[in-house]
């Protein structure tokens, strides 16, 4: 989402949370934490944590996570990481926020920090501090840019405007797949393919009455309240106001369509286009080779090489799998094929992507130290694990894992029937794992 004066609303961003994490992790490493519980060594202890942060961004910098186009104005990652870095000194109430959560969840559970489970829990309370920070930033942005009124809630509503239109785009897409909800949102019973879904090029062309009955029927068809819908005050008006969201809804479309006039789309197209196929292809070769293994296959060790960690900067989380080289005339076996299809038609009777598992598989945290000490377990068990420790939903997950309905991992009675095995079973199974982690955890 494109709005004037904001850096940080594009694609880029997950990119830059990503980083931001995985250093401000390092930089805990080499603070006292227990200072966070001392109100009075706060501002000395925001100076600590922006030099290692910024220490360990400058040792990354030449990473592909941190060389990555951050937005659509040419600042890299790495950049816009840095910069929001040393926004906190400008506004340290986030930071006094932050080590706030962090008291709070000392008072409940002691020197967390120290669990096995504590990387995942610093990091989403990271996310969550610097999410808050991104739309004070780019709120006060637009307000120089435009010298219109802006607050970081009028920000997130734009946000989440423009993920419904994303949402609904999807739908349309694939009407024949989703044709009682898309009739749903057009507010009639189809009879054929929609005009409508010819006729929304971009956000711009997206009715607010589209919006507003897209939010009413998540809960009929995706199971949990649209964002228009929920027990939350924060949108609890807007759906009442399709002004409102029509105004706000052609700004987004007004401004993309005025910046991309500044893009060179000749050039980028082809290359986006060909980046998707690479990826899908990926994806796929990935999958099969997770299948492989599992079923006690062998590679040769010339087949498949693991792309290499830039110098400096350790390996972390991705939302693909490692880069991989594999000729292109190798062609899984009958069995493996038959086992792939078996599994897209299981996701398929769940409601899942019909490649759920493949793509799931592929976006596993390949250098974790939870995936090395559970790679014996089966991958809806580790999920299961996931679920257990940090919830259904966490700011850590790959989008691969979550369920698109609901935007969660998938329930445990989904993760039973991926593995084809009982609930009981399962959970049997996912407590045995939790105690390998935390004996490994005392063991370290």
């Amino acid at each position: 989402m494109r709005l004037p004066g904001t850096r940080y609303q594009e694609h880029g961003w997950e990119q830059v949370r990503k980083l931001l994490g995985h250093c401000s992790l390092q930089a805990f490493q080499r603070l006292d934490m227990h200072h966070m519980l001392e109100p009075a060594r706060h501002a000395a202890l925001l100076d600590a944590y922006t030099d290692a942060v910024a220490a360990a961004l400058r040792a990354g910098a030449r990473s592909g996570r941190a060389e990555a186009e951050g937005n659509s104005y040419g600042e890299s990652v790495y950049e816009l990481s840095l910069g929001l870095l040393y926004e906190l000194h400008a506004h340290p109430g986030f930071w006094q926020a932050f080590a706030a959560t962090v008291a709070a969840e000392h008072a409940r559970s002691g020197a967390f920090w120290l669990d096995a489970a504590a990387d995942g829990v610093m990091r989403k309370k990271v996310n969550d501090m610097y999410a808050g920070l991104r739309d004070k930033v780019d709120a006060d942005n637009y307000i120089v840019a435009t010298g219109r009124d802006c607050s970081p809630n009028k920000i997130y509503t734009y946000r989440m405007l423009d993920t419904a239109y994303r949402e609904i785009a999807g739908l349309f897409a694939a009407w024949r797949e989703h044709q009682d909800q898309v009739g749903a949102i057009l507010g009639r019973a189809l009879e054929g393919s929609p005009i409508e879904v010819r006729q929304m090029k971009s956000i711009g062309g997206c009715k607010a009455e589209w919006i507003i009955r897209w939010s009413e029927s998540l809960e009929r068809f995706g199971g949990a309240p649209g964002p228009l819908h929920t027990r939350s005050k924060r949108f609890a008006s807007l759906k009442n106001s399709p002004g409102k969201i029509a105004d706000m809804v052609t700004e987004i479309g007004d401004y993309e369509e005025l910046s991309s006039n500044m893009d060179s789309a000749d050039d980028w197209q082809g290359d986006a286009g060909e980046a998707a196929s690479w990826l899908e292809d990926l994806w796929r070769v990935s999958g099969e080779s997770e299948l492989r293994e599992a079923q006690g296959g062998a590679f040769d060790d010339d087949r498949i090489l693991a792309a290499a960690a830039p110098d400096g900067f350790e390996a972390e989380e991705r939302d693909g799998a490692a880069d991989i080289l594999v000729e292109e005339e190798d062609i899984p076996p009958a069995r493996e094929a038959a086992a792939v299809a078996a599994e897209r038609e299981v996701a398929e009777a769940l409601s899942l992507p019909p490649r759920y598992m493949e793509l799931a598989r592929a976006a596993q945290q390949t250098g974790s130290w939870a995936l090395r000490v559970l790679g014996d377990e089966s991958l809806p068990i580790r999920l299961a694990v996931y679920h257990k420790l940090l919830g259904a939903a966490d700011d850590t997950y790959p989008n691969a894992w979550l369920d698109p309905a609901s935007g969660e991992l998938p329930t445990l009675r989904q993760l039973a029937a991926l593995d084809g095995i009982s609930m009981p079973t399962l959970r049997k199974r996912r407590n045995e794992a939790i105690d390998k982690l935390h004996a490994a955890s005392a063991a370290r």
